[in-house]
């Protein structure tokens, strides 16, 4: 192994991959390790590394071997400022998700929604006037079983009565059609 004076001759010398392979034997263990402890994140860990490495071996010329703490110190506060500009980035940007998540967490599909709602027009259609006018005033119009008893002109009672048994009836035709499909 190639001490630091050495590692930092290698640009000039001898080829670019030499002094990569050997700039990442001597320090590329430590700097992973320091990395990994700061992102939490192999993959990301490795990545870092990867980059540190490259702005290394462009900026080899800018490093004075003669500074007390080391090339190690050099490269880690490359690594540090690469984690730092990944991070920021990421809050930037919104993060990704993939569509099989989005759909497990209850984001319809617009077709599923546009078959849905075709479902519930053909079962309110086969539903007789009387119990489209409940469920009218009670769910769309927004109104209190009393309230709809005072539109529709009918008992409190009547309205309780229609409107469970549209409620039933539109349930099971529901899972009827969704039985089929």
């Amino acid at each position: 192994m190639y001490a630091t004076a050495q590692l930092l001759a290698s640009p000039g010398t001898g080829s670019a991959s030499d002094f990569i392979r050997d700039l990442m034997t001597v320090h590329g263990p430590s700097v992973l390790a320091s990395v990994r402890r700061m992102v939490r994140d192999r993959a990301l860990a490795e990545d870092i590394l990867q980059e540190t490495m490259v702005r290394a071996w462009r900026n080899a010329d800018r490093f004075d071997p003669d500074r007390e703490n080391g090339m190690r110190s050099w490269l880690l506060r490359v690594a540090r400022n690469i984690a730092v500009d990944k991070f920021r980035a990421r809050k930037v940007r919104p993060v990704e998700v993939p569509e099989s998540n989005a759909l497990a967490i209850g984001v319809a599909d617009p077709c599923e929604d546009a078959l849905r709602a075709i479902y519930i027009r053909t079962a309110l259609a086969r539903l007789s006037e009387a119990h489209r006018a409940v469920l009218r005033e009670c769910y769309f119009n927004g109104n209190t079983i009393a309230e709809a008893a005072q539109v529709l002109g009918i008992p409190v009672g009547t309205v309780k009565s229609r409107l469970s048994s549209a409620l039933r009836n539109l349930r099971d035709q529901l899972a009827d059609q969704a039985d089929a499909a």
